[in-house]
């Protein structure tokens, strides 16, 4: 079984992109239930189905596939609910790990996160100076809810 033990954060500066190359992503979801997802994503020049399912706040089951770059653009033009969540992500290395800063873009425009991934969950970990505010248990910034909920449309 996979496991994906991950923090997610808000991003305070763009001192980040001068650390690492983006990669463009576009990615929407098959099927959005309480918990539990279905992705597709094309991320540079490779497509991927994801499955994910939540055990904890921090713990998800994730079963990711590399699947033909035809089959997972045709998925995302003609199969996927919700609207398409294109980003820049940056791996980042800082202190022993790689923090993947995500730098939305569209209707998401403007939101800048950051997720480290961790081996279990009371695993210690150095912040980056840009990095803020922990976003982990906060829903609405998951990709899933930011497909159906963008950015841009919030309540600030």
């Amino acid at each position: 079984m996979a496991l994906e033990i991950e923090h997610k954060f808000l991003v305070t500066s763009t001192i980040f992109r001068s650390l690492a190359e983006p990669v463009r992503y576009r990615q929407g979801y098959l099927s959005i239930l309480k918990g539990k997802t279905i992705r597709v994503r094309i991320a540079g020049a490779r497509g991927f189905i994801t499955v994910k399912a939540r055990v904890s706040n921090l713990i998800r089951k994730e079963f990711e596939y590399e699947i033909p770059l035809n089959d997972a653009e045709e998925m995302l033009s003609e199969l996927c609910n919700g609207r398409i969540i294109e980003k820049l992500r940056y791996r980042v290395p800082y202190q022993g790990f790689y923090w993947e800063v995500d730098e939305f873009l569209g209707e998401n425009a403007g939101l800048i996160t950051a997720e480290i991934e961790v081996t279990s969950e009371n695993q210690s970990f150095i912040k980056p100076e840009w990095v803020g505010v922990e976003v982990t248990n906060k829903t609405e910034y998951l990709n899933s809810s930011l497909s159906t909920n963008p950015f841009n449309g919030w309540n600030k």
